[in-house]
C-alpha cells in the first residue's frame, strides 16, 4: 500500500457516486479516517528528495518538515491531512472526528508551518514537491477555507506563510513551463493544474487563476490522439513496486 495515496484517490472517485447512491457512508468514512490517522504522524519508513546544504540539514523528517513528515513522503502527508479535513467536514458527528481534530491541531501549528516555510525556501529546493505536492497543499488550504469552523480558520491562518511561499514558487515556475509533463506519475502537470485551479475558486486570486488557465490552454488545447497505450510504463511499474516495503 502506498500509505495514503490510494485512499485519497478512491475518495475522489467515490465522492460523486456517494451523492447519488449513498454508498459512501459513515462506515466507509471511518475506514478512510483510520488510514489517514495511522500515517500522518508515522515518521518511518520515509522517502525524502532532500538537498543538504550543511550538517544542519542532516536531521530526521520530523525536524525538517514538522507538519508534513508522515505517510512515507511529504505530498502523501499533505493529502492525508486534506483527507482528515474533508471527512470531518462531511461527517461532523463521526467517532473519528475528535482524534482527527487532534491530529490536525498537532500538525498545523504556526511553529511547525514556520519551519516548513524555512525548509521550502532553502537553497537548492526550487523544485521541491513541484507541482504535485504544492498543488495538494493548496487543495488542503482551500478545504480549510471552505470550512466554517473556528479550528479550521486558525489552521488556515497558520498555513498562510506556506501558502504564500507555494504560490510564489508556482507563479515563478508556470510561465517557464514550455511543455507539459505527460508521464503518468507525480510530476505530470495536468492533475496538478486542476488542483491549483480548484484552489482559486472562491479565493479571489484572479491573477493566479488566469495564469493557470493560460498555461493549460497553451500546453494542452491542441492535444489529440493521446497514445494511452504508453501507460503504464516500465518506469511507472517500477516506482509503484519500489514504494512498497518488501
Amino acid at each position: 500500500m502506498k500509505f495514503i495515496v490510494c485512499p485519497v484517490f478512491a475518495l475522489f472517485a467515490t465522492g460523486s457516486a456517494a451523492q447519488n447512491t449513498g454508498q459512501f457512508d459513515i462506515q466507509a468514512a471511518q475506514r478512510f479516517a483510520s488510514l489517514a490517522l495511522a500515517c500522518v504522524h508515522k515518521e518511518y519508513p520515509n522517502h525524502m528528495s532532500h538537498t543538504l546544504n550543511s550538517d544542519a540539514d542532516a536531521a530526521p523528517p520530523r525536524e525538517l518538515t514538522p507538519a508534513f513528515y508522515g505517510c512515507y513522503d511529504w505530498h502523501s502527508s499533505v493529502h492525508g491531512h486534506w483527507l482528515l479535513v474533508r471527512l470531518v467536514r462531511t461527517f461532523p458527528d463521526a467517532p473519528f472526528v475528535q482524534p482527527a481534530r487532534e491530529a490536525l491541531r498537532q500538525s498545523l501549528t504556526a511553529k511547525n508551518i514556520a519551519q516548513e516555510v524555512a525548509y521550502l525556501r532553502g537553497e537548492g529546493r526550487a523544485s521541491f514537491e513541484r507541482p504535485y505536492g504544492l498543488a495538494w497543499l493548496l487543495q488542503l488550504i482551500a478545504e480549510l477555507k471552505e470550512w466554517d469552523d473556528p479550528q479550521a480558520k486558525e489552521m488556515a491562518a497558520n498555513l498562510r506563510p506556506l501558502e504564500e511561499a507555494a504560490l510564489g514558487r508556482l507563479s515563478d515556475w508556470l510561465p517557464k513551463l514550455s511543455n507539459p509533463v505527460r508521464i503518468g506519475e507525480h510530476d505530470q502537470t495536468a492533475f496538478a493544474l486542476g488542483l491549483m485551479l480548484d484552489y482559486t475558486n472562491g479565493n479571489g486570486n484572479k491573477r493566479f487563476a488566469e495564469l493557470i488557465v493560460s498555461r493549460a490552454k497553451q500546453i494542452y488545447l491542441a492535444d489529440k490522439d493521446c497514445p494511452l497505450a504508453y501507460e503504464p510504463s516500465g518506469g511507472t511499474s517500477y516506482r509503484r513496486a519500489s514504494a512498497k516495503p518488501i
